[in-house]
């Protein structure tokens, strides 16, 4: 199956990270590398990406489709950019970016569960070599557990609620499948109204603790240190409310240690048309960060 991924607000973030167009930059989030492809229109011929991606899958394609020898991939998380620029024997790059969001394949693909749209098995995992799944959290994590990641992942009013619906549903036998998740939550908003599934921050918060997202962006910024030289910027795509506050907050301390430079005083958001041609950039959030010394 052909996927198709429309990388998200690509024209802002080259004006802001390509500072020099022989430069090296980070694409820790390569995803299906459109954001990689539209940066290799922009660099000079000595220019060089690195991206990474914990999808193995995604990643494959990403090197297919741009087929440029200045992109160098590895089957790594962002958290791990350190490693990866050492044994590149790399001291550091003029320009990181981390796309927070699902690309579209993992969100249309049904076999890897990220989509309240489509059926399919409950997984959830950005890296199919890790243990942890999504299925494995529902059938297996007690109530306390249950309450506080639909809380504080998903946000969700009525996480009790449904924590003990998937409980109840469990002893029944294991939820196995998207579909089985959604009636567990149906049972508590009843089917859906409106655009929106009420499935939807579940689905959110399972996503975010299989993955440990929120750990992990928390350890991508302590690295920015290490992986961006002086006059080097960051850019940091979120797509919900936790990780843009994360981001904001850890940016602005940043900020206030002298040595980082807010370059958005306030989030930016995409334009209009951009919405309105891809749905799927409305919740986006882009911050910019530039390191004025070492």
């Amino acid at each position: 199956m052909q996927w198709t991924h429309i990388p998200i607000m690509a024209r802002e973030i080259a004006d802001f990270l390509l500072t020099d167009p022989n430069g090296v930059y980070l694409d820790g989030t390569l995803g299906l590398g459109g954001h990689s492809a539209y940066f290799l229109t922009r660099l000079n011929a000595q220019a060089k990406i690195v991206g990474l991606d914990k999808d193995e899958h995604a990643l494959e394609m990403a090197k297919a489709r741009v087929n440029d020898g200045r992109l160098v991939a590895f089957h790594k998380s962002y958290t791990q950019a350190r490693e990866v620029l050492s044994q590149l024997n790399l001291s550091g790059v003029q320009g990181a970016l981390f796309d927070l969001g699902l690309s579209s394949y993992q969100l249309d693909d049904p076999s890897r569960g990220f989509s309240i749209l489509h059926n399919g098995p409950l997984d959830m995992r950005f890296d199919t070599d890790q243990q942890l799944s999504a299925a494995d959290i529902v059938n297996s994590w007690g109530l306390d557990d249950l309450v506080r990641i639909l809380t504080d992942f998903g946000e969700e009013p009525r996480a009790q609620q449904i924590a003990l619906a998937i409980m109840r549903r469990r002893k029944e036998a294991p939820l196995r499948t998207t579909e089985d998740l959604k009636l567990a939550v149906e049972q508590v908003y009843g089917p859906k109204r409106g655009k929106t599934h009420p499935a939807t921050q579940t689905f959110q918060a399972l996503r975010i603790a299989c993955n440990k997202e929120l750990d992990c962006v928390g350890q991508l910024i302590s690295t920015l240190d290490d992986i961006i030289v002086a006059g080097g910027r960051v850019a940091i795509l979120t797509f919900h409310s936790l990780e843009d506050r994360l981001v904001k907050l850890n940016f602005k301390d940043k900020a206030r240690s002298g040595g980082w430079k807010l370059l958005t005083k306030h989030a930016l958001s995409p334009a209009y048309d951009e919405i309105k041609n891809n749905r799927r950039s409305r919740s986006a959030k882009l911050r910019v960060i530039e390191r004025i010394q070492l």
